[in-house]
């Protein structure tokens, strides 16, 4: 895939925004890039972009996020140096979005900065095994609710679809038709379809391969 300068995941709780937001910091550190993760995730304190902070500095990856992440303070805030993210620069970004309507309206506040699709892409994340996801009339739904609450448009479809530790590559590539109707109800394209890097490469379109955290990738 060839990555913007800005990506936001965005996308149903539970469908795995936050473990490819790790991920893809990591890939562009890899790659040689300079790599900004900023954590916008202000309702979900279950899985935080902030629990790979120490990886994210031995690795030289500038890290963004509310002061009370992580912490027993139930207060949601946007950091102020989110605002950077913006600015032009040759820094690639990585925004983690909170899940549905109410966790995307933090990057409402940013709107303004996002209207020209060439430099930046907003994925929806999906996973047809969640139970709110199960359909490709599911997902346009909570397509519609995001982009309402942000006020920004979605530029393209993760597959995601995973059974944290159980999946397998059949599991996977059991998904390819609903990933296929979800790209034409949705009129968007399929960029991505993930794998654990402990699988074999499944035969879908635009593998990526991702290192599954500590917990289910399902779970955040």
């Amino acid at each position: 895939m060839d990555f913007k300068k800005i990506t936001i995941f965005a996308g149903h709780y539970g469908s795995g925004k936050t473990n490819l937001a790790v991920n893809l910091a990591f890939h562009h550190k890899a790659q040689g890039r300079d790599c900004t993760i900023c954590d916008l995730d202000i309702v979900n304190p279950y899985f935080r972009s902030k629990d790979s902070e120490e990886d994210f500095k031995a690795a030289g990856i500038r890290f963004i996020s509310s002061p009370f992440a992580n912490s027993n303070v139930d207060l949601p805030s946007i950091p102020a140096e989110a605002y950077s993210v913006f600015a032009k620069s040759d820094t690639y970004s990585v925004i983690d979005l909170g899940g549905d309507d109410r966790g995307s309206y933090a990057l409402g506040r940013f709107s303004e900065f996002l209207t020209d699709e060439s430099t930046y892409d907003m994925l929806m994340v999906i996973n047809q095994y969640r139970p709110d996801t199960r359909t490709p009339e599911q997902v346009l739904e909570i397509k519609k609710e995001i982009e309402d609450a942000c006020h920004v448009k979605f530029t393209g479809i993760v597959n995601n679809s995973n059974l944290g530790r159980e999946t397998t590559v059949e599991l996977i590539e059991r998904t390819r038709e609903f990933a296929d109707e979800c790209a034409k109800l949705l009129n968007l394209p399929l960029v991505m379809t993930t794998y654990s890097d402990k699988l074999e490469k499944p035969n879908m379109p635009n593998p990526f391969a991702i290192n599954i955290m500590a917990k289910d990738i399902w779970q955040v």
